[in-house]
């Protein structure tokens, strides 16, 4: 059992990361990553939604009736995002604001129903919540990962949270000039390009 939480956990941080490897959730990855801020707040909230959705839908997985499966865990989902929104707007409200309309879109992110469908609806609560862990915190660091190429080459500066920033190349070479592109809507895709294609080298090899 123990080796089959483990494998199940590990999986979702390069085996099936969603959107590196599974090409899934692409609308926040490109929609929100012009800070790696906005990436790291938008895949902790989507992976508090996974986990507990995972937990829920494994454990009435026998009360569900078939025909009605994927109503019932829509609902479920909805919950948990209406739960993440109130907090954010309660804890995180500038951060909310950044995120906007995504949060919401949370209920019908192809990877959290994924999950539910494939494999909480299948498996038992402990396995659940390692695959909900797994594939949330791959999602988040590759939310995190596109965030901060985007930032670093469109702002020049890389910013962890609020008030906390790393780097500030402007600082550091007066005569760095960011590619505005980068944090505009085009940027997102070309970045996504970049890093796809460096995930399939390192697949490879």
């Amino acid at each position: 059992m123990a080796k089959s939480i483990t494998h199940e956990f590990v999986k979702g941080l390069w085996e099936e990361v969603p959107p590196f490897r599974l090409v899934l959730g692409l609308c926040p990855v490109l929609g929100v990553t012009t800070k790696m801020q906005y990436g790291i707040g938008m895949g902790l909230a989507t992976t508090f939604v996974l986990v507990c959705s995972n937990i829920l839908v494994s454990m009435l997985r026998k009360a569900i009736p078939a025909k009605v499966r994927i109503a019932c865990f829509i609902i479920i989902i909805a919950t948990f995002v209406t739960l993440v929104e109130l907090l954010m707007q309660a804890f995180a409200y500038p951060l909310f604001l950044q995120l906007g309309i995504f949060i919401p879109l949370i209920v019908v992110n192809c990877i959290v129903l994924g999950r539910a469908e494939a494999f909480a609806s299948k498996n038992g609560m402990f396995l659940s919540i390692a695959d909900g862990l797994g594939i949330g915190i791959g999602f988040t660091l590759s939310l995190a990962a596109l965030g901060a190429l985007r930032e670093i080459l469109g702002a020049g500066t890389l910013t962890l949270w609020e008030g906390i920033e790393l780097v500030n190349l402007l600082h550091v070479f007066p005569g760095f000039h960011p590619f505005k592109f980068m944090v505009q809507a085009p940027g997102a895709f070309v970045c996504l390009g970049i890093m796809l294609c460096f995930m399939n080298m390192v697949g490879k090899k």
